[in-house]
C-alpha cells in the first residue's frame, strides 16, 4: 500500500506575515523560516531572521522565504523574494512527504516566483544564491 501525499495548508497568521514581508520597506537581508506542524497539518512560522542574527548557516532549514539585497553587475540593486526548499534530513519518510507535498501549496499561497531547491544544505551559500538569481536578471 502506498502512502498518499499529504498537502498541508498554510496557517492564516503565516499567510499575513508573508504578505507583509513581500512589501517590507527595509533594505537589509531577512528571512522567514517555516516548518510543518505535523499534528495540525499546517505550515507554520518557525523563526524570523534579520541582518543582526543572519548568516547563510542559519538558513539551512527546510522552508525559507528570503528577501535578499541583490547587487547587479551594472550597479543596480534589487530585493528579490526567494523561496528555498531543502528536503528534511534525518526525519521519517512520512514527514519528508509532508514537506514535499506542501511545497507547491506554500509557493502558490505566498505567490513566490523565485523558487529554488537544494539537495545538500551545506551548499547553501551566497554564491549559490547569486548564481541561481543570475538566471532571472
Amino acid at each position: 500500500m502506498s502512502e498518499s501525499l499529504v498537502v498541508c495548508d498554510v496557517a492564516e497568521d503565516l499567510v499575513e506575515k508573508l504578505r507583509k514581508f513581500r512589501f517590507r520597506k527595509e533594505t537589509n537581508n531577512a528571512a522567514i523560516i517555516m516548518k510543518i506542524d505535523k499534528d495540525k497539518r499546517l505550515v507554520v512560522l518557525d523563526e524570523e531572521l534579520e541582518n543582526s542574527n543572519f548568516s547563510f548557516f542559519n538558513l539551512r532549514k527546510t522552508f525559507i522565504v528570503y528577501s535578499y539585497k541583490y547587487q547587479h553587475d551594472d550597479g543596480r540593486v534589487s530585493y528579490p523574494l526567494c523561496f528555498i526548499f531543502s528536503s528534511p534530513v534525518g526525519c521519517k519518510p512520512e514527514q519528508q512527504m509532508m514537506y514535499a507535498g506542501s511545497k507547491n501549496k506554500l509557493v502558490q499561497t505566498a505567490e513566490l516566483t523565485k523558487v529554488f531547491e537544494i539537495r545538500n544544505t551545506e551548499d547553501l551559500t551566497e554564491e549559490w544564491l547569486r548564481e541561481k538569481l543570475g538566471f532571472f536578471h
